[in-house]
């Protein structure tokens, strides 16, 4: 019994390491970049949830899936973002979104150039990028917090905020590298995606299905349709 356990539970972490390796694979096609967002496969093979290893080091499990978008399906509606505040917080205030649309609407990600007239944003091309929360595996804005006030969801993986416990220092704000987590300036309390629970808000709310949660597999998937192929030899 203790054996048929045992051969249970590794296999068990073994598929926890593949989603987290595609989840790694996912990251790098679609541009975000995997430096100091893996932890080793070792520790991986170690832990399953969020656990203290040392006095310092802490590991989280792996989100279940990831929001992704698709700029050309896009029509920089907003609808993301205003269902997404409305969902989570009960008022429309896109600046607190926990998907960026507006900030690339007029100039893309790349912001004001001189070639602006040639670049992403509906001053250029009107290609719209949204940006999402990467769900990190080693989250900045969780291992940044002073009072822990981030922790991992048990159903999701999603890296959630507890409201009760954040005091609104802004820390994860300045620590995500990706610029997602926001601090809301009415309530003081920091607010990041948290895939509404398995059910985002932001997908459901899309006229054009620009937006897609999928598994990290499924989004390694659409992004070769997409044409990404050649990234992953990247």
């Amino acid at each position: 019994m203790a054996e048929k356990k045992e051969e249970k539970s590794n296999e068990e972490k073994e598929k926890l390491l593949e989603r987290k390796i595609a989840r790694r694979e996912f990251l790098k096609i679609s541009g975000a970049g995997v430096a100091g967002i893996a932890v080793g496969a070792l520790v991986y093979r170690l832990s399953t949830g969020k656990k203290k290893i040392g006095p310092e080091i802490r590991v989280y499990e792996t989100a279940s899936g990831a929001i992704i978008h698709d700029s050309r399906l896009c029509t920089g509606c907003k609808r993301c973002e205003i269902n997404c505040t409305v969902s989570n917080d009960g008022k429309v205030h896109p600046y607190i979104a926990r998907v960026k649309i507006g900030r690339n609407f007029n100039y893309g990600k790349s912001g004001v150039t001189m070639a602006w007239a040639y670049r992403d944003g509906q001053m250029g091309n009107f290609k719209l990028n949204g940006e999402t929360c990467k769900q990190c595996a080693e989250p900045y804005c969780a291992n940044a917090c002073p009072v822990q006030a981030i922790s991992t969801d048990e159903n999701t993986g999603a890296r959630v905020v507890d409201t009760d416990i954040c005091i609104g220092c802004g820390a994860c704000e300045r620590a995500c590298p990706f610029g997602m987590a926001t601090v809301d300036p009415e309530r003081n309390k920091s607010t990041k995606c948290l895939l509404c629970y398995g059910h985002p808000a932001c997908v459901a709310g899309c006229p054009n299905s620009a937006l897609t949660f999928v598994s990290w597999e499924d989004a390694i998937e659409l992004y070769k349709k997409q044409g990404f192929e050649k990234a992953l030899q990247a």
